[in-house]
């Protein structure tokens, strides 16, 4: 898709994947108004890693590529909370942003390339029974369908489970390379003792 497109920009400690699954708890007034508006519009907004600043407060400023969210429900389990589940859709890179009047980032954004759909290679197919248990544990946090053929998919499931740092998250997030994206998944699980390197021949 060509041009860009303005919408609500969410900078929060957290890094969201195309097809990945967030849970957040909104208190903030500039973000309740902005959840009341997304979801009475069905439209959608944009979640950035904060590269400097806070959840909370003055405006952050969020790294340049994000994904845009959009809302799979909601509810308010509290006076002036609501409480969300976002589904991670397209990335995209900030063009610009503005600060409106209540604290509300404004971007404009352009969407980047849609990954190429590739097989998982065969080097890494030891990364699909793992992912497997992984996600059986852990299905709350991972939307269907499930796509364990699909090599973007198994990476950027991977990249948002694993206990990595959220700068490391981002990277993974940025990389337009799906099957590098598995090479390095696969090379962090080794270093930690998840998976056997191969036994020369």
């Amino acid at each position: 898709m060509s041009g860009t497109e303005n919408f609500p920009l969410f900078p929060l400690h957290a890094v969201l994947f195309p097809e990945g699954v967030l849970a957040l708890r909104v208190f903030e007034q500039r973000y309740l108004d902005m959840v009341s508006r997304v979801a009475r519009d069905e439209c959608t907004f944009g979640v950035c890693l904060i590269a400097v600043g806070t959840e909370v407060g003055e405006a952050a400023v969020p790294h340049l590529i994000g994904t845009e969210a959009k809302i799979l429900r909601w509810g308010i389990p509290a006076p002036g909370v609501f409480s969300i589940v976002v589904r991670g859709e397209r990335r995209f890179r900030i063009v610009d942003h503005e600060l409106e009047r209540d604290g509300l980032l404004m971007g404009e954004v352009s969407w980047l390339p849609e990954p190429e759909v590739l097989p998982v290679p065969q080097a890494q197919a030891g990364l699909i029974p793992l992912l497997a248990e992984i996600v059986q544990r852990e299905s709350e946090r991972v939307a269907e369908p499930y796509r364990f053929d699909d090599a973007g998919w198994v990476g950027a499931r991977y990249a948002e489970l694993l206990p990595i740092p959220l700068l490391a998250r981002q990277r993974l997030l940025e990389l337009d390379d799906v099957l590098s994206r598995l090479e390095i998944v696969q090379e962090y699980l080794r270093q930690h003792g998840l998976m056997e390197r191969p036994r020369p021949r």
